[in-house]
């Protein structure tokens, strides 16, 4: 099928992702229809399966650094396709069912790509192996890596569905960063003719895709990166400052009681990520458990108590999102439309506004896309496209060199 030629009749998909906070899966179970600019999503049901305790505290650990052999990765990486398979079968429940999954799975590392110029030399279609390419992959200047587990394939047996997934790894093998991955879906479902937009998701780590107007070359000036840490930090320093009795700050309220640093926050700020051009990309692997402790130390010294503490990183949040607009927008949004679970913290929202000032921030919900949903939605959508073999990256977002293909194909057989 041609890229541009309309799909009339609607796609019924299932979309999975479980983020870096590893609170559960999210599954979005959606109707789609139209291919780009006409691309229609309905979100028919949405849900978060929380995650077997057990199997969350392996995957934090994982993801912490915590060695383990490589049977008990194998063993992970089946009992996470095993539950989000389970979630497919569950969002499915009193729907007509799917006839396609696109699951992000869950990812456990993530490294950015060394040299940020490579790939830029790579010839799509060399009949010959292009050794340019081959030598430039070395120990000294490596390409990204990015692990997401529960794989497709089981999940496709499980469920009797084609299920598409490992979609990072093709921008990756060119070059990219491999994420952010959700920027193409964002400017077909979000873009606005007038108005240039910031799409900031709020998961574990923050991310923003920055969505011009949609005038001539628009989808070439859309950039997207990751902008630091979502609720990653808040989420580890709740649970430590809580001896694990709280697992997240509801609506934000403890951080709210408290009092943020100041400048233990410009402290902060001066971390080189936050400083490094886009295209770039993060994970727990920088701001995790080991990131929060150094910040715990840092905060002995102003004597601040938990309340304190939530509230300067909550406030570390927030300034690494104004700060990265300001130093590596094109022009600052006449919008910010906020998604993931940070946009239903209410103190962060506070302070994002208060550093934004005139720049109205709603959630994605009050433009008819799922503010909680969004990413699962977005997943969907990828292995949509994937079905239709129209490339999912956006180069601008993720530094690859071209449009690829995203995602591997496992196909289903119904029981």
């Amino acid at each position: 099928m041609h890229p541009t030629e309309e799909v009339a009749v609607p796609t019924r998909v299932i979309g999975l992702i479980s983020g870096t906070s590893v609170d559960g899966i999210d599954a979005a179970l959606v109707e789609i229809s139209g291919t780009e600019l006409d691309l229609k999503v309905e979100l028919l049901a949405g849900a978060t399966y929380p995650y077997p305790a057990e199997l969350r505290e392996k995957i934090l650990a994982v993801g912490a650094g915590v060695a383990i052999s490589m049977a008990e990765l194998a063993e992970i990486d089946d009992a996470i396709a095993i539950v989000f398979a389970q979630a497919a079968q569950n969002i499915q429940i009193g729907h007509q069912p799917a006839t396609l999954i696109g699951s992000h799975g869950q990812t456990v590392y993530h490294r950015p790509p060394a040299d940020r110029g490579m790939g830029k030399k790579t010839t799509p279609h060399s009949p010959l192996p292009n050794t340019d390419a081959i030598n430039r992959v070395s120990p000294h200047s490596p390409l990204g890596y990015s692990l997401q587990l529960g794989h497709g394939a089981l999940i496709a047996h499980l469920t009797g569905i084609t299920t598409v997934s490992n979609f990072r790894v093709a921008d990756i093998a060119i070059g990219g960063h491999g994420a952010p991955l959700v920027p193409r879906v964002d400017a077909y479902l979000l873009s606005h003719p007038q108005e240039g937009r910031c799409i900031q998701n709020i998961g574990g780590i923050g991310n923003v895709a920055y969505i011009p107007p949609r005038t001539d070359n628009w989808l070439s000036k859309i950039r997207a990166w990751d902008t630091g840490p979502g609720n990653s930090l808040l989420d580890l320093a709740v649970e430590h400052l809580s001896d694990g009795a709280k697992t997240y700050d509801e609506d934000g309220n403890w951080a709210a009681s408290g009092t943020p640093c100041y400048p233990l926050v410009e402290q902060w700020l001066k971390q080189d990520y936050f400083h490094l051009p886009p295209p770039k990309s993060t994970g727990r692997e920088l701001f995790g458990v080991t990131y929060l402790h150094e910040c715990l130390k840092d905060a002995q010294v102003y004597q601040l108590n938990a309340a304190d503490v939530l509230a300067t990183l909550t406030e570390l949040t927030v300034a690494s999102i104004v700060h990265s607009y300001r130093a590596f927008l094109p022009e600052m949004p006449q919008r910010v439309l906020l998604c993931g679970g940070g946009s239903r913290n209410l103190y962060l929202k506070q302070r994002l506004q208060m550093l934004l000032a005139s720049i109205p921030i709603w959630t994605t919900d009050e433009v008819g896309l799922s503010a909680d949903f969004k990413e699962a939605i977005a997943f969907a959508v990828l292995a949509y496209w994937r079905n239709l073999d129209i490339p999912g990256n956006l180069p601008t977002a993720t530094g690859a060199p071209q449009e690829v293909l995203l995602g591997e194909i496992y196909q289903g057989h119904f029981h």
